[in-house]
């Protein structure tokens, strides 16, 4: 009925974990968004240590099927039903937990805390639904377990996992959609066929990191099979190289698009979180398609919603940027950005074969990198994050690039974690190196070569911030000249504020 449902853990005692209950917003956008009265609170024996992390299915008649873990009084996992009271309600304020909970407990051979995070339903070709729920046997082995139903309140346990991977551990917010092999639209989670394949993404508790993989689902055993079992879940693709964890997917089926979102969880200490009252953010929703120029990775890109705030924008057309030096830009504002780039690369004096990447950071200077932008810089550069590429002339004869982001000078706080993120990104023989990066005060999430790689960052910037924040160029390699082409747009900030019920009295 035109609304956005997001359902989260809140604690809404204080800002550290803890009495998870169901926090609800919607949106007509994806970009402004309404805080609605809580959807569920742990209040019966079987979630009263929690209201954990769930999915919605949607069914061909209307219903909604909203399946949840809860923790119950003795601390065992187990998966719970509940259901709009009033599906009329385009708001669907009120929720009904099924009298018959739990639907699901934790079978034999599985701990009774390590089975959590259902899925989103799909059907297969036999008309009953599947879900699967994650968890980890011998302690180290990441599974997830397949379920069948038909109506939702019982349901079959399969032989067997969807999948397993020795040496990942437990699995959560287990997530598994198709993905058109050549399209330019999402898909509903039951569709399947020759043109297709299978994400299967998975959140390491034991790291938390999220990691993705492209296979095939059979539908008649209930097994998927990763493309390139050296790039299995939990070995090989993150869905983010950064500060990001729990992501879940949806279908849009009036945009005909996957949506992907994500929790960027914080960075500084507990008791920082104590102080300002709140904890961890959303990142702004993605659209997520098949690279069919690859063939071996998704495509991560913002909500085209996110052009809604787009404000004044600045061009800049081959801005030369030579080794060792930094270019500012003169952008006014720079706190909330949306920034285009493109680089050119001119070699000015020999490479070498080197074996660099990121972690060295933006300062580890090789002969063809690191180049990019300075985000959320000061005037005087005393804080600055920069996002970078860094193509290397590898022993194996081959040209890598990575792309990274370099958080160790970007705050002046002590007490906030900082790291240097990245990974190599697939660059083919026709394409320029390309970045678009959304700034956002204390949140800087950037997209290489169309999404291939992505990194979220979260820091405290004490002196860059509001109106002292500013966006420069820079280029630290020993043996190129780089040329940047640039557009940039200010954003307004989205509201986020409390649904505006109107008083009956």
């Amino acid at each position: 009925m035109g609304w956005y449902h997001l359902f989260y853990q809140y604690n809404p005692d204080s800002a550290v974990w803890g009495n998870i209950t169901w926090g609800h917003a919607v949106s007509r956008d994806l970009i402004h968004w309404f805080y609605l009265p809580f959807a569920m609170v742990p209040d019966q024996w079987y979630d009263t240590n929690g209201v954990w992390t769930g999915s919605a299915t949607l069914l061909p008649d209307g219903q909604i099927m909203m399946l949840y873990t809860g923790d119950t009084n003795d601390s065992v996992q187990v998966q719970n039903l509940a259901y709009p009271a009033n599906l009329s309600d385009p708001l669907l304020i009120d929720w009904i937990k099924y009298p018959g909970n739990p639907v699901l407990v934790p079978p034999t051979g599985i701990e009774t805390d390590e089975f959590r995070d259902p899925t989103t339903g799909w059907v297969g070709p036999d008309g009953k639904w599947r879900i699967t729920i994650g968890s980890r046997i011998n302690e180290t082995i990441g599974v997830s377990l397949v379920y069948q139903t038909t109506n939702f309140t019982t349901y079959e346990l399969l032989e067997g996992f969807l999948h397993a991977v020795p040496g990942t551990g437990m699995w959560e917010c287990v997530d598994f959609y198709p993905v058109a092999i050549n399209g330019s639209q999402g898909l509903d989670t039951s569709a399947n066929g020759p043109d297709i394949k299978h994400v299967l993404k998975a959140s390491l508790d034991n790291t938390k990191v999220d990691y993705y993989a492209l296979g095939t689902y059979d539908p008649v055993t209930d097994r998927w099979t990763p493309d390139n079992p050296k790039e299995d879940v939990g070995i090989g693709l993150r869905v983010d190289y950064g500060r990001y964890y729990a992501s879940k997917t949806f279908y849009d089926q009036y945009k005909k698009r996957r949506i992907l979102w994500g929790w960027i969880n914080e960075t500084d200490t507990e008791e920082d979180d104590l102080e300002k009252g709140w904890a961890s953010v959303q990142t702004i929703p993605r659209a997520v398609l098949f690279d069919n120029k690859t063939g071996t990775n998704l495509l991560q890109w913002p909500v085209e919603e996110i052009e809604s705030l787009r404000l004044n924008s600045t061009d800049f057309e081959e801005v030369l940027v030579e080794p060792g030096s930094v270019v500012p830009l003169d952008i006014g504002m720079a706190a909330q950005l949306d920034i285009f780039v493109e680089f050119e690369t001119e070699l000015i004096s020999d490479s070498v074969v080197e074996e660099y990447g990121c972690s060295g950071g933006a300062v580890d200077r090789s002969s063809l990198g690191p180049f990019g932008i300075l985000a959320i810089a000061d005037q005087t550069l005393s804080e600055l994050t920069p996002v970078f590429f860094r193509p290397v002339n590898s022993t194996d004869g081959t040209l890598k690039t990575y792309f990274c982001a370099d958080e160790t000078r970007s705050s002046k706080a002590l007490d906030v974690f900082k790291q240097v993120y990245g990974s190599t990104v697939p660059v083919l023989e026709d394409e320029k190196l390309g970045m678009r990066v959304l700034v956002d005060h204390s949140i800087v999430e950037s997209f290489a070569q169309g999404g291939r790689t992505v990194i979220t960052s979260r820091i405290y910037p004490t002196e860059a911030i509001y109106g002292a924040a500013r966006l420069f160029l820079f280029n630290n390699a020993t043996s190129v000249n780089v040329k940047a082409t640039l557009k940039i747009w200010e954003l307004n900030s989205a509201f986020i504020r409390p649904f505006p019920f109107v008083d009956s009295n």
